[in-house]
């Protein structure tokens, strides 16, 4: 892989892992019409970039992600409160109020880390099926091209509660599909929990953080088991750093531009380029040409 196949393809990622298009449809055609061997290093390279992508949400959400003041054991409050049953109940609840949008990310992300360790090989054996991210995109883009329709009514209380979070996490399942998209899932199981379209899709970008984080890092870690790997690693790490400060990048003007626009337009111009991107992949398949992820 040379610098500018990598830029390229950090491009690809930045621009449509929070989107509901798939971003491992778009990198499978920017690998065929790059011409680039899926070898064991591009395979660890589409991961590893997603960090990233995953950064562009931290930077851009910031104030949501670190507006807490943690409580420590060298809280003097906390030690009392620990040391009686009754302060102690109290302190537990101010604790889990302080910390009530960390709890609600975890809650969401247990129902895809749960399956996701449970089935992984499966999964790992549908992503190697081009035909199955195809089918699926253009199946997820007949489905957006009603969701603005059957999720046009969002609730007055837009507030964040366990079981919401928890259902967004289900649907995120939905997403282990190759070619359904993470994004997709989840923006459509916060409009199914009546939240308004730009809270649905803040929420997912903020559960991508936890989700990806755990998946890029647990092949992170498989790849760093293996010596002949971490030489791989090592002797392109320069394609490693310019992949995810360009998909950093990249992110963030997707992340800004997509909330914008669903906002004003809703997801029917996103249902119909899913079409076009699944009709191109079978196009390609059915003409013989040699794609894999």
């Amino acid at each position: 892989m040379t610098i500018l196949e990598a830029i390229i393809i950090a491009i690809v990622e930045g621009l449509t892992e929070f989107l509901p298009v798939s971003s491992t449809g778009h990198m499978i055609i920017a690998q065929a019409l790059l011409g680039i061997e899926s070898t064991a290093f591009v395979k660890a390279f589409t991961v590893i970039i997603q960090f990233g992508a995953i950064m562009s949400v931290v930077f851009l959400y910031w104030k949501r992600f670190f507006r807490l003041n943690p409580i420590t054991i060298f809280d003097k409050e906390a030690v009392i409160g620990m040391s009686s049953g009754k302060k102690g109940c109290t302190f537990l609840l101010r604790f889990l109020k302080k910390y009530d949008f960390y709890w609600k990310l975890f809650i969401a992300v247990l129902p895809a880390g749960i399956i996701g360790l449970a089935l992984g090989d499966h999964i790992d054996a549908m992503l190697e099926s081009v035909t199955v991210v195809a089918v699926m995109l253009v199946a997820g883009g007949i489905f957006m091209l009603f969701v603005d329709q059957w999720f046009n009514r969002p609730s007055q209380d837009q507030s964040m509660s366990w079981q919401r979070a928890l259902k967004i996490g289900f649907f995120q399942c939905i997403a282990m599909i190759p070619g359904v998209s993470r994004s997709m899932a989840t923006i459509v199981g916060g409009m199914g929990t009546k939240l308004t379209r730009k809270n649905a899709a803040e929420f997912s970008f903020f559960l991508a953080v936890p989700t990806m984080a755990a998946a890029a890092g647990y092949k992170l870690y498989q790849l760093l088991k293996d010596p002949a790997s971490v030489e791989m690693l090592s002797e392109n790490m320069l394609l490693l750093l310019i992949g995810n400060i360009v998909a950093f990048f990249v992110a963030i003007l997707a992340i800004r531009f997509f909330i914008d626009f669903i906002t004003k337009y809703g997801f029917r111009a996103f249902g119909v380029y899913r079409i076009i991107v699944g009709g191109i992949l079978l196009v390609l398949i059915m003409s013989g040409v040699s794609l894999t992820i």
